[in-house]
């Protein structure tokens, strides 16, 4: 825990998910001090609550595997993919950012970080130009033990090993060899672990904590818990500090080269929901992500980009009032014997493809809308599903109304209120459909990201299968979040922008609390936390030169 506090260090950071803690690892790597507060009593941020993955195209683990990749193609991919740039996602970003992967990586393992690959993993467009499977990585199994009283404090960890892989492969535990295989392994790991008194988490949780393990244990980061930043302190035009209230005290912390405001974006903020998104918003983000700095950002002149949008997906509402989202769905949604239907019992999407790409698709199609997740007999007896095990989701879900079972499709459709004739039709086509192994409506199963969930038993499409035995269940689904898009106009170095494209000098900006340089889309798997850790450090590097 944090010893005597000076007044003044070289750099002071705003947050604690992985932009503010490879922001601290680029300065205690450049030999300056540095300070992270945190305005809640967990440090972790999103990044402790997700899967803990880092797009990282031409990474040093795929250089040293062979892995075929180069900055050429991935500069092809991420272009074809953002499409149309705004400045947030412009070519010199794009290529700053792949340019400093190799910079993240390199650095995070001298200090002691371990990163293994999600070689199976594809890109979300794997088809495009440029397109890979394998570019992903996550931090390898953590023992949180390491941690000493930190561990008591970070948010959002399960006490489990998981790996990436684990998640869809648990997910067909039951019914297929590959996942009875990785079940075993999954359960002697966590046995394993145990008998050595360790305690081992994994996903985000651990690339959370290996990043405390390497600024807070073994570098001299230091960070304040429940010490919220209530304003920047300023010298003329320059950022020189951060106000702080600290213990209902207020308190100015001055930094020599630079202010990174790392903490995350404004996904619980329901007013600015409203206001830049017209959305009520149901997130799985951190509850304290309400946009602060980006609004302390605002009143210096800096320009924002992106506020409209958001790191969307399909989720479960939530069953308890302000209660975050009661579960965000990824691998559940490229199984077969499934569909999605609107509020008039009609299929709308390819409810495998990627989940911000569903989350826009909800959005456009009926933004808050009714969508019903239907699932027919076969796929609550082959699949293990991840919100079954969520204590109390499932029984709170059904005393709401938002999970129904019958035993005919007529039967249903009159429970969740959409026409029975429709719902019928819906499901005999795509009946015909799984048949063929064509989704000629939504082409559900053609790219290889479809099938990375799927099941490789059923055939021809692995994400297709008849729905012609019940019981049927329908879920409500909504347009749920893993946190905001917009935020902060900055520039290759992490500097924050003001409209006219000027800097203001002394502040930085990186992961959520900026517009995101994936602009509207969602190029891979770990696009949020890639972006975050690359742009924390690249702003580290240049408040060292500074």
């Amino acid at each position: 825990m944090p010893g005597t506090q000076k007044d003044t260090y070289d750099v002071v950071v705003v947050g604690s998910g992985a932009a503010a803690f490879s922001t601290a690892l680029g300065a205690l790597d450049e030999g300056l001090s540095v300070i992270m507060v945190e305005s809640t009593e967990q440090w972790g941020g999103n990044t402790s609550m997700s899967g803990g993955g880092l797009w990282l195209p031409n990474n040093p683990l795929m250089k040293r595997e062979g892995a075929g990749d180069s900055r050429e193609e991935a500069l092809e991919y991420m272009l074809k993919t953002i499409g149309e740039p705004g400045p947030a996602s412009s070519k010199e970003r794009i290529e700053a950012y792949i340019d400093g992967v190799d910079d993240f990586v390199t650095t995070a393992e001298r200090h002691g970080m371990e990163f293994m690959r999600d070689t199976d993993y594809p890109d979300y467009y794997p088809e495009l130009p440029g397109g890979k499977i394998g570019r992903a990585i996550e931090g390898k199994n953590f023992d949180v033990k390491q941690l000493g009283e930190w561990k008591d404090t970070q948010r959002g960890v399960v006490p489990l090993p998981v790996r990436t892989n684990d998640v869809w492969l648990l997910g067909r535990a039951w019914s297929t060899p590959g996942g009875f295989f990785r079940g075993a392994q999954f359960v002697f790991r966590t046995l394993g672990g145990f008998a050595r008194g360790k305690m081992l988490v994994g996903l985000g949780g651990a690339l959370a904590a290996q990043f405390a393990n390497a600024t807070l244990i073994n570098g001299n980061a230091e960070l304040l818990l429940n010490t919220p930043a209530v304003g920047l302190d300023t010298e003329g035009d320059r950022v020189v500090g951060v106000r702080v209230k600290q213990n209902g005290a207020e308190r100015v912390i001055r930094a020599n080269k630079g202010v990174m405001l790392g903490a995350g974006g404004f996904e619980s903020n329901q007013e600015w929901r409203k206001k830049y998104q017209n959305v009520t918003g149901y997130t799985s983000g951190n509850p304290g992500n309400l946009g602060v700095p980006i609004e302390f950002a605002q009143e210096l002149g800096a320009a924002v980009d992106y506020m409209d949008d958001a790191w969307w997906g399909g989720s479960f509402p939530p069953v308890e009032e302000g209660a975050p989202a009661g579960g965000f769905l990824v691998g559940e949604r490229s199984l077969p014997y499934m569909m999605f239907v609107d509020s008039d019992g009609k299929r709308f999407v390819n409810e495998a493809e990627s989940y911000i790409d569903l989350g826009h698709h909800m959005n456009d199609h009926d933004r808050g809308g009714d969508f019903w997740m239907i699932t027919s007999g076969p796929y609550n007896k082959r699949y293990f599903r991840t919100f079954s095990i969520q204590p109390g989701l499932l029984k709170g879900m059904e005393e709401k109304g938002y999970k129904h079972t019958a035993k005919s499709l007529d039967e249903l459709a009159g429970k969740i209120g959409v026409p029975a004739a429709n719902l019928r039709a819906t499901v005999d086509r795509f009946n015909g459909f799984a048949r063929t192994g064509i989704d000629q409506d939504f082409h559900k199963g053609d790219s290889a990201y479809d099938r990375y969930y799927g099941d490789p038993t059923v055939r021809p499409n692995p994400c297709l299968a008849p729905m012609d035995r019940g019981p049927y269940t329908a879920y409500k689904i909504v347009v749920g979040d893993l946190g905001t898009k917009g935020g902060l106009v900055t520039d290759v170095d992490s500097r924050v922008l003001r409209e006219d494209g000027s800097v203001i000098e002394g502040l930085y900006a990186a992961g959520n609390t900026t517009a995101t340089v994936m602009g509207h889309t969602y190029p891979g798997p770990g696009s949020t936390i890639g972006p975050a850790s690359v742009f924390g450090l690249r702003g580290a590097r240049h408040m060292a030169k500074s």
